[in-house]
């Protein structure tokens, strides 16, 4: 069992969830308006909105600006978002996947072009690194949830693939078309959970010193700036040693 997130802990450790907390709020509402869009308005019978919700809940966003997003959806002048993924390669060859949901793509595709080359990295065609990638359903406890051996056998019981337990917490990894299926099956045994989402799980990863660390979270912190992108993932790796002087 390897450890959590190693960018989920550097995210806690800078703050950068309460620093950016309107922006944060602002990309969840934008995924549950656009979930509501793309299907039933009604959480139980959209199981894409039900995890948008659940992920602006598990992030304190209230409930009226939930309520809002959703309303949103069936807006006579609502905005028409359009989902984007690019995908490139940051300093040191690391493999970037941007999810961007924009109303005007060649603003985006510039905006993200631009930040890309000032940050040493460069846009790549679509394909070009998401191959070292796989698109995995993520559902995340809390270390007092239970322990790893209890957790393991509530996961595999729910039809989840592996686990990843430790000081931190516990990653349950599952087929993409499984995660509702899943999260449901472990909210029955274990409750609500941290994190509910579909992620971009790296299978080879790139490892880089602490040099390379802290361009590539230059680029990351950069990317998420931009109001249009909604979540940064690379395959980046690095030894406890560079993560401690990060």
């Amino acid at each position: 069992m390897a450890g959590h997130s190693k960018w989920a802990n550097i995210q806690h450790r800078k703050g950068r969830q309460d620093k950016l907390r309107s922006k944060l709020f602002s990309k969840l509402s934008k995924e549950i308006t656009v979930a509501a869009k793309m299907g039933d308005p009604d959480p139980d019978k959209n199981p894409r909105l039900r995890l948008a919700v659940k992920e602006a809940k598990s992030n304190s966003v209230p409930k009226d600006v939930i309520d809002r997003a959703i309303n949103k959806a069936s807006a006579a002048d609502g905005e028409n978002y359009e989902e984007i993924r690019y995908e490139g390669y940051g300093p040191n060859g690391v493999a970037v996947i941007v999810e961007a949901m924009t109303d005007n793509k060649n603003r985006t595709a510039s905006t993200v072009r631009s930040t890309f080359t000032k940050s040493g990295g460069n846009l790549a065609e679509t394909g070009a690194v998401s191959f070292m990638f796989e698109r995995k359903g993520l559902v995340v406890y809390l270390a007092e949830a239970g322990d790893g051996d209890t957790i393991f056998e509530h996961a595999i019981e729910a039809g989840a693939e592996d686990v990843e337990s430790s000081e931190d917490g516990h990653d349950i990894y599952c087929a993409d078309t499984d995660l509702h299926a899943v999260s449901t099956a472990l909210e029955a045994a274990l409750g609500e959970s941290e994190s509910t989402k579909l992620i971009w799980k790296a299978t080879t990863s790139t490892e880089v010193d602490l040099e390379g660390a802290e361009k590539l979270m230059k680029l990351i912190e950069a990317l998420e700036d931009d109001d249009d992108v909604q979540v940064v993932t690379t395959n980046m790796d690095a030894s406890d040693e560079v993560m401690a002087q990060l």
